[in-house]
């Protein structure tokens, strides 16, 4: 075969349904420390990544590399966001 004819195959990127950059584990395992509750966790994570997305501005200091979910980890992770249960009436 003549080299013109070769058509380089190229490996498909995996797609995903979640756009952005995956959490790092790391901070997920040491925010897990703090908030010992898998679905607190991810509801407080979610929340702030919302307001982070609509504007407000991080609580900490942020790297470029970093997405919304890592910046609301380092934040529950530096104290800067607490969990507090609500008192039943």
């Amino acid at each position: 075969m003549e080299p013109s004819n070769i058509i380089p195959f190229e490996k498909p990127k995996p797609a995903t349904l979640y756009p952005g950059t995956p959490m790092k584990s790391d901070l997920v395992e040491q925010a897990a420390e703090i908030v010992v509750d898998p679905q607190v966790l991810i509801n407080v994570v979610s929340q702030r990544v919302r307001q982070l997305n609509t504007g407000r501005a991080p609580l900490v200091d942020t790297l470029p590399s970093m997405g919304a979910a890592d910046i609301a980890l380092t934040e529950i992770i530096e104290g800067k966001i607490k969990v507090v249960a609500e008192e039943e009436e």
